[in-house]
């Protein structure tokens, strides 16, 4: 058996998939519905929407299958996402990554497969809609339009959660979104004795940005924050706009010294961004950050205080200086 590949975004794709807050919740007909489609279209015994997390695949909808997950390393879904066409194995004991595959050695005796990736909006593919036989069989090109066709269905269910924890502007998370995943992410932190630093940000004046330039500037001035953001911070680290002007960012294993040096590293961005775009008005943020060992016991709701009364303070602080520095 060959195991699947590790995708080189694989922590922004688990982050993405995370953020739907969709694994392991109960089943719903919008996906229900699909699978049974397929399963009738192709004459399939078995049809899954497979999502494919860290270790494992978790069916949201399945038909003809009682497991509900199955481990990633065995996974023909693992292969799948991989690619961005339909991969199909049309006789597995004949081919040399799953010949002894125990999902193929075992119930449910698979010889056909054919899954479709499926996609969020932002490019990271959080597993498949796919097709399995005990029989081993060909994919007809029309047939593979058709499984297509099904995966974008799905897709735009997808797209119908995401809509729930995305910001709509920014294309970050929102605070729902973040929310979930920070908390995902602080319980990694326990289970592997790591620090976690959550950083709160907000944008300095930026009320005049819309009063002088338009609300449409001021959601370009958000947009570049994000994008600056993006840029900024790891793979690993999550960030989102959790209020208007507001941003958070939880960082993983890093302590005060690894956190002011990303917000040197941010500060340096924004400055230069400010340069380069020359648009009348400069982006300023104050920052406020908590770091907590993981021994201790926090919710990510007691740290966004924690730092918000020091973003608050540093803002204080930075206007008395200003002021001080006109007189």
């Amino acid at each position: 058996m060959i195991e699947p590949s590790i995708p080189s975004n694989e922590n922004k794709r688990l982050e993405a998939l995370r953020a739907l807050r969709i694994l392991d919740s109960a089943p719903e007909e919008r996906f229900d519905r699909l699978t049974r489609m397929a399963k009738r279209m192709f004459g399939i015994p078995i049809s899954l929407v497979s999502l494919v997390d860290q270790d494992r695949q978790w069916f949201k909808s399945k038909q003809g299958l009682e497991a509900e997950q199955t481990p990633r390393n065995m996974s023909f879904c693992g292969h799948a996402i991989l690619g961005d066409e339909i991969f199909v194995v049309e006789n597995a004991p004949e081919d040399i990554r799953f010949h002894d595959n125990s999902l193929v050695a075992d119930e449910p005796s698979i010889r056909f497969y054919a899954g479709c990736p499926l996609k969020v909006a932002s490019g990271e593919k959080i597993g498949t809609l796919c097709l399995i036989d005990s029989k081993a069989r060909i994919l007809a090109e029309e047939d593979q339009l058709l499984l297509k066709d099904l995966a974008v269905m799905a897709e735009q269910e997808i797209a119908a959660i995401q809509m729930a924890t995305l910001d709509e502007l920014t294309l970050i998370s929102n605070r729902r979104g973040f929310i979930s995943l920070a908390t995902y992410v602080l319980n990694v932190c326990r289970r592997h004795r790591h620090s976690v630093c959550l950083i709160l940000l907000d944008l300095n004046d930026f009320k005049p940005i819309n009063d002088t330039f338009g609300h449409a500037e001021g959601d370009r001035a958000l947009i570049a924050f994000a994008d600056i953001l993006r840029d900024c911070f790891r793979d690993s680290d999550v960030f989102a706009r959790i209020g208007g002007d507001e941003f958070a960012v939880v960082l993983t294993a890093t302590n005060v010294v690894g956190v002011n040096i990303a917000l040197t590293r941010l500060q340096a961005a924004v400055d230069y961004y400010n340069t380069e775009a020359n648009r009348g008005y400069s982006l300023t943020f104050s920052a406020g950050y908590v770091v907590r060992e993981s021994t201790e016991q926090f919710s990510i709701e007691s740290l966004i205080e924690q730092a918000d009364k020091r973003m608050y303070a540093e803002k204080i602080a930075t206007k008395k200086t200003a002021k001080s520095s006109r007189h």
